[in-house]
């Protein structure tokens, strides 16, 4: 396995990574709003203090993504966390999870937000094992319907 960091050329294959297990949840894409960031990884994570990397399996094909997107100085969002169905259920969540917090720790945050769905169900209980608490976003995307926050 191995995680790295994407760039722009990797902006249409995180994009059917992505819109692929969306679809798979009975999730809708938005290319106008809640996934317009991941047109241009580059501007909207990387050059803002945040991140955006590809956890890849031994063949070097892509398995799953991750974002830390920066909110304010103090606070980021822990965004399109993703991991293909194949691929579940083997700690791959876990890891992920685990770099993303660390992260976003080195970057100096020190609370991570998130937006989830509740047909997300393992994802969920991810966020919660580790520690997420629920919270009332005063906004939350268009296939969004709970917020959590963990204090870092």
């Amino acid at each position: 396995m191995n995680i790295r960091r994407a760039t722009n050329r990797d902006c249409n294959l995180t994009k059917e990574l992505i819109f692929k297990i969306l679809q798979e949840y009975g999730l809708k894409t938005d290319t106008q709003t809640t996934d317009s960031d991941i047109q241009d990884i580059e501007a909207n994570y990387n050059d803002r203090n945040g991140i955006f990397d590809i956890l890849e399996n031994d063949e070097g094909s892509p398995i799953a993504t991750v974002g830390i997107y920066k909110i304010n100085n103090e606070i980021c969002e822990l965004r399109k966390m993703y991991l293909v169905k194949s691929e579940r259920g083997k700690g791959y969540g876990k890891l992920l999870l685990n770099h993303a917090i660390k992260q976003a720790k080195e970057l100096g945050y020190k609370r991570v937000i998130l937006e989830t769905a509740s047909v997300l169900k393992e994802a969920i209980q991810l966020y919660q094992n580790y520690g997420f608490k629920k919270y009332s976003p005063e906004h939350l995307s268009n296939r969004c319907d709970q917020g959590f926050y963990l204090d870092i």
